[in-house]
């Protein structure tokens, strides 16, 4: 099997040092970076997001940075769809596809066969029940279409809620299965061969390097970065609901005061850090690695296991 073939991702907790070990290694294996962090694709939301600078690339082509404006819904749907055309792409082209982030279930839902119900959409059958739902008894009938179909998904739906009922409806005319159906059994079948580095830190160092982080964005801008999208008018959609922004909103609303808002940002990280951990423990096999560890010498030992991976290929 090619390098190129094979999809690697970095995960970890945030301020764990994925940025950095991800460059070296796209440098060794000649990889392009897909961005794996929800947030990290919003323009304008650099600081708070610990977003990767020109600088710090160093010349290696990196995707899904900056693609959604602030105001912007992104769903995870979106993402999936989004980073296997990159992947796509990068192998076209003999590249090394690297993901490296810190939210797992977008990762997880790229290399696994994750089904979302946004997937089972066609605008031709939505207008054509939207039509039959106008006609006079159209909301019944439909109901009634329902019930015989899909009954676990009718008891759910009240009658006059004709935006799920179109959409249970559409979901059945697309793909064929009902909802549950459709999303049964997704998510445990690898869509690509991939190794998946993750980097552990003991726990007090790792609060200790979020707090650091936390003051240092302080220093780069935070606050500024966060009252630009405040005064802007950003406020209520995805993209400010982030750690860093959230809080500063609470201030800008007169709930906190700055030192509050920035022990509250320290605090909700930590927490943060916490879930990510768990997740990728429970959720997915990866092999881990002491953050701490020389970055040589973690490179050195992924590329030990990818040579691994290659000779029980060709031994197949």
């Amino acid at each position: 099997m090619k390098q190129s073939e094979r999809v690697i991702a970095i995960v970890g907790p945030t301020a764990s040092g994925k940025t950095s070990l991800s460059i070296e290694l796209a440098k060794k294996l000649d990889g392009e970076i897909i961005n794996g962090d929800a947030m990290q694709v919003y323009k304008e939301l650099n600081i708070g997001t610990a977003k990767i600078t020109e600088d710090e690339k160093e010349g290696i082509p990196h995707y899904l940075f900056d693609i959604n404006e602030p105001t912007e819904s992104f769903s995870v749907a979106e993402y999936q769809s989004a980073v296997r055309n990159c992947i796509d792409d990068i192998r076209s082209r003999g590249k090394q596809p690297i993901i490296v982030g810190g939210t797992g279930l977008y990762i997880q839902s790229v290399l696994f066969d994750f089904r979302f119900t946004e997937e089972a959409g066609d605008e031709k059958v939505r207008v054509d029940l939207e039509h039959e739902l106008e006609a006079e008894g159209g909301a019944e009938r439909l109901y009634k279409r329902l019930q015989a179909l899909d009954p676990s998904s009718a008891e759910k739906i009240h009658p006059n809620n004709h935006r799920r009922l179109i959409r249970a409806l559409e979901i059945i005319e697309v793909t064929g299965k009902t909802k549950n159906e459709h999303e049964q059994g997704a998510g445990d079948l690898p869509l690509y061969d991939h190794l998946i580095v993750g980097l552990d830190l003991d726990r007090e160092l790792l609060y200790e390097r979020i707090n650091l982080r936390v003051d240092q964005m302080m220093e780069d801008g935070l606050l500024e970065e966060a009252r630009s999208l405040w005064e802007r008018g950003v406020r209520n959609v995805q993209s400010v609901q982030a750690i860093g922004y959230k809080e500063l909103y609470q201030h800008f609303e007169g709930q906190l005061s700055l030192d509050e808002a920035v022990d509250l940002i320290k605090k909700h990280t930590r927490h943060y850090a916490k879930r990510q951990m768990t997740y990728f423990r429970n959720k997915v096999k990866i092999s881990w690695f002491d953050a701490t560890s020389d970055k040589e010498k973690i490179i050195d030992e992924i590329l030990t296991i990818l040579k691994g991976f290659e000779g029980t290929e060709s031994n197949k």
